[in-house]
């Protein structure tokens, strides 16, 4: 491509001689983002499409122009652009460069920042060009976790920072409805609101822009073009695959188990294909964030990987519009959106199950303890429901009692209250208080 043809492309997409428009904040990603880049590290942005990565960028690009960087000393290209679709390759991300040296100008160091950088086949190559020759700083976001982790891992490996991106938390979705819960009183001031914007956030999830569609209609038209967009372009495209039929019923199948234990082997007899063909498209779908597989807990690392895991979707909205079925099993739902809370807080989570057979929906662990055991129930106002929630964690904690003390909890939309059982402390927390005030 030629210079002219390339600096046409990139002034659709940066802020050279216009204003940024308006966009919210996320501010725990954007402080992560400011923090890390203080390093001067290769700063990558790792996430499902469209779970708001490039806007947290332009919202960073825009706070360095806040503080006195030149426009001109920032470079953002979009590599989804279709006017690239026929040149993508290394040769390109270098032309890039050299037209936006060329027209641009740039008096200091500039700013690079790549959107969706996994179309570019070896685009690390050119990254560790940069970044040992200290020409640029340098930002990059893509959608595929396999392919950054392999081409980043081997040949950045040091010289790279991650920052993990999904999308909105429930707190976050709340801000986006000009909601701020920051203190108990909030809580009960606004619960009735704040419930129903639950029940919301379940049904259509969390992807930004689908948040702020006020359109049923329309909310559903975006989650299934993002479903259809995630298949076809990371996954079909990416892996050259010829059977988007199989694809295609498999990721509705998995989507429609969330918060439940599968097999490779259920799978396979499912969708009448080779455990091969399964495992493989299992972890496509894996590798584009579409899905999440959280294993057994054994201190055998053998024992997790052979073992079932339990399946989660990286939005509820997702999983509701590919399955309406989903979206009357409320209590998996509330389930999957706490495993995505938990995604956010800590490092490690597993699902247990004792000796006895009794199952903890979430087992978190740091170093090599033990640190709580989760139960989610809708509800535990039936007494039935209660003792089988409480034995459960009970059992768990008395097979693990070799680690140290261990959190045990309930997530209910129940009141937030304590339980007593065999010396063990059981705490009830009601969701909407562990969502939206509790850090832990």
């Amino acid at each position: 491509m030629d210079k002219k043809e390339i600096i046409a492309i990139l002034e659709d997409w940066n802020y050279w001689s216009k204003p940024f428009r308006e966009s919210f904040v996320r501010k725990t990603y954007e402080d992560e983002v400011e923090h890390k880049a203080t390093t001067d590290e290769i700063i990558f942005l790792k996430g499902v499409r469209r779970s708001g990565k490039s806007t947290i960028l332009l919202n960073y690009i825009q706070k360095l122009t806040n503080e006195g960087v030149a426009k001109e000393n920032i470079l953002f290209v979009n590599l989804e652009d279709p006017r690239f679709a026929s040149s993508l390759s290394l040769d390109l991300l270098e032309e890039i460069k050299q037209a936006y040296l060329y027209y641009m100008n740039p008096k200091e160091k500039p700013y690079i920042f790549l959107d969706e950088v996994q179309n570019i086949d070896g685009f690390e190559k050119w990254l560790l060009k940069e970044y040992e020759l200290r020409t640029s700083h340098l930002f990059a976001t893509g959608s595929n976790a396999k392919l950054l982790s392999k081409e980043i891992g081997s040949s950045l490996s040091g010289r790279y920072l991650d920052i993990q991106v999904s999308p909105l938390s429930f707190k976050e979705y709340l801000l986006f409805n000009n909601m701020a819960i920051e203190k108990p009183y909030d809580l009960v001031s606004k619960q009735l609101e704040i419930e129903r914007h639950l029940e919301e956030y379940m049904l259509y999830g969390g992807f930004p822009k689908v948040v702020l569609t006020n359109d049923v209609s329309l909310k559903e038209a975006e989650l299934k073009s993002y479903f259809d967009s995630i298949l076809l372009r990371d996954i079909v495209a990416r892996y050259k695959l010829d059977n988007f039929r199989v694809l295609e019923q498999l990721s509705i199948f998995l989507l429609s188990s969330i918060s439940n234990v599968i097999s490779i082997t259920k799978v396979k007899n499912k969708m009448g294909v080779s455990h091969d063909l399964a495992s493989r498209y299992m972890e496509y779908l894996q590798n584009s964030y579409m899905i999440h597989t959280v294993a057994l807990f054994d201190w055998s690392l053998q024992k997790q990987y052979v073992n079932p895991k339990k399946i989660y979707s990286i939005d509820t909205g997702l999983s509701k519009r590919v399955s309406f079925e989903v979206g009357k099993r409320m209590g998996d739902m509330l389930e999957n959106i706490v495993y995505l809370e938990l995604k956010r807080r800590y490092d490690e989570i597993y699902y247990f199950k004792t000796t006895q057979g009794y199952e903890v929906d979430f087992l978190i662990k740091k170093y090599e303890q033990v640190t709580h055991l989760i139960q989610v129930s809708q509800t535990i106002a039936d007494e039935k429901t209660k003792k089988r929630e409480l034995r459960s964690l009970v059992k768990a904690a008395d097979e693990l009692k070799h680690s140290n003390k261990i959190e045990l909890l309930i997530l209910t939309m129940d009141a937030t209250k304590k339980e007593t059982v065999d010396e063990h402390t059981i705490k009830i927390v009601n969701i909407l208080e562990w969502l939206l005030l509790s850090g832990e």
